[in-house]
């Protein structure tokens, strides 16, 4: 199984109206014949005007089939691209493999963290198997979505998502999760094998899985 996580960035003021469009458009076209999509999102802090969206495959190999036939889909071609490109500021797509297998939080309405570190080089996978190990501890307080590492572009990315139900909980449960003991220990083996910490707010959209 490989992840595609696409982050657009549009012209300001145009992310309604993309969003208004994948709704009505892009969505009903595409639904899952092309890949699976999880979720989609729109960006609360840092950099605004985003959308990010989420999708799996069976491999790489099968996206590429995938891509193509959407490629010779009538209806995306005419309907959808056309509405959308001149909307997009750019682009970015990440490939990612799952650590930690995707779960569907239990209920809805919530927001999700997107965490997004950059380890030492080589060290993805190190590091992410020492988050494995310590997580049990970790969804004492909140449950986890999906814990990843990067294919590409960037092989020394680890991702992990979260949710929550509003920001207020998010705030709480990160305060009790740095006074755990456990937790604790865990900080000084984690934070060597670490360049760059990254974190998003994202709010579901009204059409996305992951709600």
């Amino acid at each position: 199984m490989i992840y595609e996580l696409r982050t657009y960035t549009f012209h300001p003021g145009q992310l309604p109206a993309y969003i208004e469009h994948v709704e009505k458009v892009g969505r009903p076209i595409r639904g899952d014949d092309y890949g699976k999509c999880w979720g989609y999102w729109t960006s609360e802090f840092g950099l605004l005007n985003q959308a990010w969206h989420l999708w799996s495959y069976e491999s790489l190999d099968e996206r590429t089939r995938m891509r193509e036939a959407l490629s010779k889909n009538e209806r995306w071609t005419r309907e959808y691209v056309p509405v959308v490109q001149p909307m997009l500021q750019r682009q970015e797509v990440r490939f990612l493999n799952p650590v930690v297998e995707l779960k569907p939080p239990t209920s809805s309405n919530g927001i999700y963290e997107l965490r997004i570190y950059r380890t030492q080089p080589g060290k993805a996978g190190q590091w992410a198997q020492l988050f494995k190990s310590i997580l049990p501890v970790r969804e004492k307080y909140a449950k986890n979505v999906c814990v990843w590492t990067g294919e590409a572009p960037q092989p020394n990315e680890v991702v992990h998502m979260w949710n929550y139900t509003d920001q207020n909980a998010r705030l709480k449960i990160r305060s009790e999760v740095y006074r755990d003991p456990d937790w604790l220990a865990f900080m000084p083996k984690s934070g060597p094998l670490l360049q760059e910490m990254q974190s998003i707010l994202l709010l579901p959209t009204p059409f996305s899985a992951l709600r």
